[in-house]
């Protein structure tokens, strides 16, 4: 599949990180930080993002490497929001979202990348420019928006209970 160890590192964080969102998303509604999941998330995205900036399909800095950097700030926007913002119920809506967009936006290159790499013998997708891998795309778009919306209704009865 042409991965370089790097590679191989960063698909497997980058899974996990995927894998612990996801079931985060299904207990709680949202990436929590403060719960085992939440904090492999924020760890694994970490990593991730970091070792996709030593990895270069097409050679130097691309928008992968942009897409890296815009992770890694608002990941740690929301860990900051989750740390030094604890009673303040409005920064929760700031950091649920830092961290939906982070999920999504990790989404856009592992949607290119399993799309044109799997099945191995016969990828799914030609390239980037694919249809399908447009469609996929917004298809975790959908969802995204309806995330954030219900994460938002949430996150206001919780603040209106407290």
């Amino acid at each position: 599949m042409g991965l370089t160890n790097l590679g191989i590192f960063h698909t497997t964080i980058g899974v996990i990180a995927i894998i612990a969102a996801i079931i985060s998303f299904i207990k709680y509604g949202i990436i929590n930080l403060s719960q085992l999941t939440g904090k492999i998330y924020f760890y694994a995205t970490s990593i991730a993002a970091l070792t996709a900036l030593g990895i270069s399909k097409h050679g130097g800095f691309n928008p992968g490497h942009v897409l890296s950097i815009i992770i890694i700030f608002l990941i740690l926007s929301a860990f900051f929001l989750s740390v030094k913002k604890k009673g303040n119920n409005k920064s929760r809506y700031f950091e649920n979202f830092f961290l939906s967009f982070s999920f999504f936006l990790s989404l856009v290159p592992t949607t290119n990348e399993t799309l044109t790499r799997l099945p191995v013998e016969h990828p799914l997708a030609k390239d980037i420019t694919d249809p399908l891998i447009g469609k996929t795309l917004l298809v975790f778009l959908v969802f995204f928006i309806l995330g954030s919306i219900y994460q938002f209704i949430k996150q206001r009865r919780i603040n209106k209970a407290a």
